[in-house]
């Protein structure tokens, strides 16, 4: 039987944080609102060019020679994830999916 990680606050309330789990890459606008409040860097902005392959950004060159059709946000470092929601809490497009760790039980 598995359990979902839950935090125990000062308070004594029980706290489950969900991490981030998915982006729906179709409704990002790669507007980097998301990228901007985590604090744990794991997101990361790339460009996809016009056969659906991902290009890097660099975020601090101007866009004037673009290799990519569209910018999108991905998720780099998926592990980073404090589960503090902040990403969806900005998305204007409602593009993440956010779900409860589940333990494996130990033998």
């Amino acid at each position: 039987m598995s359990d979902t990680f839950t935090v125990t606050l000062p308070s004594g309330a029980n706290w489950t944080p969900s991490f981030v789990a998915a982006l729906d890459e179709e409704k990002c606008i790669g507007c980097g609102r998301c990228f901007k409040v985590c604090p744990r860097g794991v997101l990361e902005l790339v460009g996809l060019n016009e056969d659906g392959g991902r290009v890097r950004v660099d975020p601090d060159e101007d866009d004037g020679d673009e290799e990519y059709e569209k910018k999108v946000m991905t998720i780099a470092h998926q592990e980073l994830c404090i589960g503090c929601t902040a990403c969806a809490k900005i998305c204007p497009k409602k593009c993440y999916t956010h779900a409860a760790a589940v333990l494996e039980p130990s033998d």
